[in-house]
């Protein structure tokens, strides 16, 4: 029992404190985030070595580092992208009337480079990884960037919760692309699907080896970790503070209706 225990309490104070100390760091004086960018810098690198270190160790141990590794990895590009350093060309709200494709290549032009940096993190983790016994970094990483994306693109369809207070106030011309709904099509879709996978991954550890039921465990948590930050975004609750309850009080006490969709969506205003 404690074989599937065990990697469930791990991945979830991975999950909740990392989180958080993300955004502890990006809330440090601007002039601080080229040092927490080196930092991070050298964690990403000591995590792809640890990630090729464990290729071929199929242990316990080896499959909660792997997962570590995948996590710090994953931590790199969210660091960049919250302290601003790694975004994308444009740092303009959205136009005024955007809609369609016109408002798609906006919010595109807003978080290109983080996108892309996203993607090539997972291709070099596939290059060191390929046919390796030991893909825990890989897999973690995966399971990380598909939800992630669906977050995004569910906040950008619509959601009850959009979390405008936890960007920092140099993002904040991201949340004028957010809409505001209680439901979007892609919702279903997104809970639907990282469901099932919770399920495939739980049914693939039971009565699996010592390594894989601790793989599989960690990775069926994580994705279960990630169904239930999507439901966060329809259900009628203020839940940002689980994550920002470290962070100073410089949350937005003032907002506007953002300028394409009128009371949809509120874009919030620096104190």
């Amino acid at each position: 029992m404690l074989l599937h225990i065990l990697p469930v309490v791990f991945a979830v104070f991975v999950w909740w404190f990392g989180t958080a100390l993300v955004f502890v760091l990006d809330q440090l004086p601007r002039r601080s985030f080229h040092w927490t960018m080196a930092g991070a810098s050298a964690a990403l690198v000591g995590a792809l070595y640890g990630a090729v270190a464990l290729a071929e160790d199929v242990s316990v141990p080896a499959a909660y580092l792997g997962f570590a590794c995948g996590v710090v990895i994953w931590a790199w590009s969210e660091i960049g992208f919250l302290t601003g350093l790694i975004t994308g060309p444009s740092r303009q709200p959205c136009p005024p009337g955007a809609e369609g494709w016109g408002r798609f290549l906006a919010a595109l032009r807003t978080i290109l480079y983080h996108e892309l940096a996203i993607l090539a993190l997972a291709l070099v983790l596939l290059a060191l990884l390929w046919d390796a016994p030991n893909q825990m970094a890989l897999h973690t990483y995966l399971v990380l960037w598909i939800m992630r994306q669906s977050a995004k693109v569910n906040i950008y369809l619509g959601a009850r919760n959009l979390g405008e207070s936890m960007l920092p106030p140099h993002l904040l011309h991201l949340a004028s692309y957010f809409r505001r709904g209680t439901m979007n099509a892609l919702f279903p879709v997104s809970v639907t699907g990282g469901t099932i996978a919770v399920v495939v991954l739980v049914q693939n550890g039971l009565g699996a080896g010592a390594y894989e039921a601790t793989a599989y465990t960690l990775l069926a948590a994580l994705m279960a970790l990630a169904v239930i930050e999507h439901w966060f975004l329809m259900l009628p609750l203020p839940l940002d503070g689980l994550w920002t309850w470290s962070r100073p009080g410089h949350v937005p006490k003032h907002t506007v209706p953002c300028p394409q969709h009128g009371d949809t969506a509120r874009l919030p205003l620096r104190p």
